[in-house]
């Protein structure tokens, strides 16, 4: 089972993402509705794996995901995101992420995604 904290600025998203989560064996420890935040409760929560929105305010999921593994280089974040360029997949991998989800997706890609980490 791992420790699940979920990061996107739509309440909406995080609450699909947990309801899914919840039909699982894994636990969500943490939320949070932008980058900072997410920063923050990462180094409180020590989640096994984050879920990481790109485009949100105060502080973006790709700088959020940066700080994250300049605090632990082997953590498992997975960007969701509706921005499924090419470049920012790109940037998102060699930035550090373990994967990456393009919204808007089914539930078996969420958690697929988390069971391979996990």
């Amino acid at each position: 089972m791992a420790k699940i904290m979920i990061v996107d600025d739509a309440a909406f998203m995080r609450i699909t993402i947990k309801n899914m989560l919840k039909k699982s064996v894994h636990e969500v420890v943490g939320e949070a509705e932008n980058g900072k935040l997410a920063v923050e409760r990462y180094r409180a929560l020590s989640p096994d794996i984050v879920t990481m929105d790109i485009t949100m305010p105060e502080m973006d999921g790709l700088q959020a995901l940066r700080e994250i593994i300049s605090i632990n280089p082997g953590a498992n974040v997975i960007m969701v995101s509706a921005m499924g360029q090419e470049a920012m997949v790109r940037e998102a991998i060699m930035s550090g992420a373990k994967g990456f989800i393009v919204k808007p997706f089914k539930e078996e890609g969420i958690l697929s995604a988390i069971d391979k980490l996990a």
